[in-house]
């Protein structure tokens, strides 16, 4: 295990000792980091020695984490993180694109990229001796905790809201969580599960509120420097990493993996981090578009479920992401959405609606001059499309009926211009 130093406020830097249990800050309510030792790390080991492991999973990068090895062989927990990266040839051709890679976080063992960060939460819960962990969630992030906790022998408590997908509900409790569904909006839902762990003991996974969070969701930047920047790009060619932004976590988790990299001295340069909101759930775009250092509330109204927030918990470390990296901020429409959702589907990869958001962000990059064709982009999906097939039947024409005869399919193919004779 690397010595877990304490934690620092994101926004006043005050330091606070390693205790089991430790949200956010006393002071300001801001966001800690984890503190790990970094020049304990860079004596002990060099890229070579994590690159040379054959684990296939987040746990490939044990010594760059706050836990001590979870044992989770032969379990759903040992298959997280380690997912492939696509090379999209017809969508990169349609877009005149020379390197664009596409992330599919979509094959994570509960199909989103939030498994990475329940996985490490399961871990910690289970040296601190955690017998319950609670989190609040529009789906993912519960079903991803729900399915962890399972595969762990743990109790979970799922707060999320009434309109969820059903999918993402089902995926609840097949997994064995309890799940209270909540007649208000997720941000009611997160107050509420902030309560009751304080009330009855529990461990509290909310995105945004445990530090412990984005020590899982950086694991998916060291994924891409080990599997995309040191085989493929040139020693100072920058990457750019287009990432849908909701409560913030993912981005500030990304953003955190480069940093730890950086500060080993085993990666030059940071990329680009470009967030992409929704239109109708953009506090974050709102602050970095007004050059502010807080976020101010919105009522959040998307298709895209899993980054519909109206208070983003970590969007101040979302900005500094994109500040920090020389990125960006974006919002897109929800048509813009649902055609990334076809668009990506062309090419294989099936998109729910907050994974295809950050597609979208790229087509628009592209069309404004934000990025060229030239530049080596990466997409990343968060999460698979079975997760909301209502807005994955938005997305496309229905598909269309005809009698179970051979006639009349030739008459539907006439109908169409398509027909086989041709």
């Amino acid at each position: 295990m690397t010595e877990f130093l304490g934690y620092r406020c994101s926004l006043c830097r005050a330091e606070y000792p390693p205790v089991e249990v430790f949200y956010t800050c006393p002071k300001d309510g801001g966001n800690l980091d984890v503190v790990l030792d970094i020049d304990q790390i860079r004596q002990r080991f060099e890229p070579a020695d994590i690159t040379s492991r054959t684990e296939p999973s987040i746990w490939r990068y044990l010594p760059l984490l706050p836990v001590r090895n979870p044992e989770f062989e032969d379990t759903p927990l040992s298959a997280v993180g380690w997912t492939p990266v696509y090379r999209p040839r017809q969508l990169s051709e349609r877009l005149g694109a020379k390197r664009l890679w596409i992330k599919d976080e979509s094959r994570n063992p509960t199909a989103s990229f939030k498994d990475r960060a329940s996985a490490l939460l399961i871990a910690r819960a289970r040296e601190i001796r955690a017998s319950t962990i609670v989190t609040a969630s529009t789906g993912n992030a519960g079903a991803a905790l729900a399915g962890m906790a399972a595969a762990a022998g743990m109790r979970a408590v799922i707060f999320a809201p009434r309109t969820a997908p059903p999918a993402k509900v089902a995926q609840l409790l097949v997994y064995g969580a309890q799940v209270i569904l909540v007649d208000g909006s997720y941000d009611q839902a997160f107050d509420l599960t902030i309560q009751a762990a304080r009330e009855f003991g529990w461990y509290c996974r909310n995105t945004g509120y445990n530090p412990f969070t984005a020590e899982g969701k950086k694991t998916a930047a060291y994924e891409i420097w080990e599997g995309l920047i040191l085989p493929y790009l040139p020693e100072r060619e920058q990457l750019t990493v287009f990432v849908s932004v909701g409560d913030g976590n993912i981005i500030s988790g990304i953003h955190k993996g480069f940093k730890d990299l950086q500060a080993l001295g085993w990666l030059d340069k940071i990329p680009r981090l470009i967030g992409v909101q929704a239109e109708g759930s953009a506090a974050v775009f709102n602050a970095f578009a007004a050059g502010r250092d807080y976020i101010e509330p919105v009522h959040a109204d998307t298709i895209a479920d899993s980054i519909s927030v109206d208070l983003p918990r970590d969007g101040v470390r979302a900005v500094r992401a994109a500040v920090e990296t020389g990125g960006a901020y974006l919002k897109v429409s929800d048509q813009q959405i649902l055609n990334a959702i076809r668009d990506l589907g062309s090419a294989g990869i099936f998109a729910e609606p907050a994974g295809a958001a950050a597609y979208a962000g790229y087509l628009e990059a592209l069309s404004t001059g934000l990025v060229s064709s030239e530049d080596p982009v990466l997409v990343l999906n968060t999460g698979n499309g079975l997760k909301d097939v209502r807005a994955a039947m938005r997305s496309v024409p229905e598909a269309p009926v005809i009698e179970p005869g051979f006639d009349a399919l030739i008459r539907y193919l006439d109908q169409q211009k398509g027909s086989l004779h041709g």
